[in-house]
């Protein structure tokens, strides 16, 4: 098969791709980039209700401080609660699902007295930004089929990536002028050319690190894949065994979990460490909470560590150390910050969020050299009708 024949058929797994899944990709692009700076741009719309006076007072123990919401009929079952060790910072109140589906807004409280503060502003968007990023907003969510629908345009912006990178290879390879700056100076078909190459070659890098990443969250075979791959076997931890007036009664099911007894053993085993703690209840009537807690000089939203503790008798399940993983480890557990750009800070963030930002842009030049080469191709066939009989018949 001859070089030609070799760009001929990429080009056209390229064009048929790009055109298949030039919606999604565009969709995706716009939806990451509008998230890039989403911590940073609710703190500055909630500022005046994500801190308060700092007091002598201690604060409430996240039992007491759930048991007064629970008075608030509005308020349904709490799901998650964020407190910090920093006294003028405000506790954070999640709340689980309702029996419609839909999940209350999670509002900030004062953690010693649980005042409510009001809810965040932006909140919203945000989550529907983001189902849109990851699930298109079809049904079911995680469970529907967006999940496989984003998967499947990562894999395919692979294959562009690789056959585009294929197809504009210069004759002059070591030229950083051809690679990297677009002929301004063409018009029509060729400036669209120009720019559509360069603008992919300098977000190429990013992109495969935004789609190797992204696949996380589609598939769970690749998930497990990059498990297995990355990090080290660990042995399986029992789970808690109910008391036994629970198994009998079934008390376990309505009894409220003793948060208090998780705190007391998160303390023990942190102390003074921790900065932020979020505890995540369980969904079912299981009895074991998550932890995880964040160090005052946690370089990015990955780098935390992460306990389980059985609520029914404060013992430690497991124990996630940060600094004790290795860096296969630390990788998976930064995948959504390697993601997004920010293990490199905000100038990652922001590199990130213009790289994602451009995919529109890709995506209307590559239309708009479809159209071209169809126009240039139909114009430069001619018809029969056009023909007289003798030049039918005619070879060159």
């Amino acid at each position: 098969m001859s070089k030609q024949s070799i760009k001929a058929a990429l080009l056209q797994v390229h064009s048929v791709v790009g055109l298949a899944l030039s919606l999604v990709l565009a969709l995706v692009g716009i939806t990451g980039a509008t998230m890039s700076f989403e911590d940073e741009i609710e703190a500055s719309l909630n500022a005046g209700i994500m801190r308060i006076e700092a007091r002598s007072a201690p604060m409430l123990t996240p039992d007491a401080l759930i048991a007064r919401l629970q008075t608030n009929p509005d308020f349904g079952k709490v799901s998650a609660v964020t407190m910090s060790s920093d006294p003028s910072a405000a506790a954070r109140i999640r709340f689980a699902r309702n029996d419609g589906g839909s999940r209350p807004s999670s509002i900030y409280v004062d953690p010693y007295d649980a005042h409510v503060l009001g809810s965040p502003r932006g909140e919203e968007f945000f989550i529907t930004v983001r189902r849109l990023h990851r699930w298109l907003l079809i049904p079911g969510d995680a469970n529907g089929y967006g999940r496989q629908i984003t998967g499947i345009a990562a894999i395919g912006l692979i294959a562009m990536l690789i056959s585009g990178i294929v197809l504009r290879w210069p004759h002059r390879a070591g030229s950083v002028k051809i690679w990297l700056k677009p002929n301004l100076a063409l018009r029509g078909r060729g400036f669209h050319r120009s720019l559509h190459a360069v603008a992919g070659t300098w977000v190429l890098p990013i992109y495969l690190v935004i789609v190797l990443t992204g696949l996380w969250y589609s598939f769970d075979w690749y998930k497990s894949g990059a498990t297995w791959l990355l990090a080290r076997s660990s042995p399986t931890v029992a789970a808690p065994m109910k008391p036994k007036a629970a198994r009998d009664t079934g008390a376990a099911e309505t009894k409220p979990l003793a948060l208090d007894r998780v705190w007391s053993t998160f303390l023990h085993e942190q102390g003074s460490r921790f900065a932020t703690a979020q505890l995540t209840l369980p969904a079912g009537a299981g009895t074991v909470v998550r932890i995880r807690s964040w160090s005052r000089d946690a370089s990015h939203e990955g780098a935390r560590d992460e306990f389980r503790i059985d609520a029914a008798s404060g013992r430690l399940v497991s124990a996630e150390i940060y600094a004790d993983k290795t860096i296969g480890e630390r990788m998976l557990s930064s995948v959504l910050d390697i993601h997004r750009g920010s293990i490199f800070g905000w100038p990652g963030k922001l590199l990130f969020m213009i790289a994602a930002a451009l995919m529109p842009l890709l995506v209307v030049t590559g239309f708009l050299l479809y159209l071209s080469r169809r126009r240039h191709r139909r114009l430069a066939r001619p018809t029969l009708e056009a023909l007289v009989p003798d030049e039918r018949i005619a070879r060159p």
